[in-house]
């Protein structure tokens, strides 16, 4: 499963990793220059904030309740 994000500023991406975290399934994020592990705030910090980005979970996993915890984040 495939979810357009923005993530703007520094506070943002903490919250983002906070979330993730929460979760026993891979996510990444996924930006034109290249991607991150969503549990690891380095990674996320390193990507470019300013872009649209794509937030990807397996597609095995019910998504349901990670949708609703990324509302704010969804572009």
């Amino acid at each position: 499963m495939v979810f357009k994000i923005k993530i703007e500023s520094s506070e943002k991406a903490q919250q983002l990793n906070a979330i993730a975290t929460q979760f026993p399934f891979d996510i990444q994020v996924e930006s034109k220059n290249g991607w991150a592990d969503v549990k690891s705030l380095l990674g996320i910090m390193l990507l470019t904030m300013e872009e649209d980005l794509k937030l990807v979970i397996p597609d095995e996993v019910d998504y349901t309740s990670f949708e609703a915890t990324i509302k704010p984040f969804l572009a």
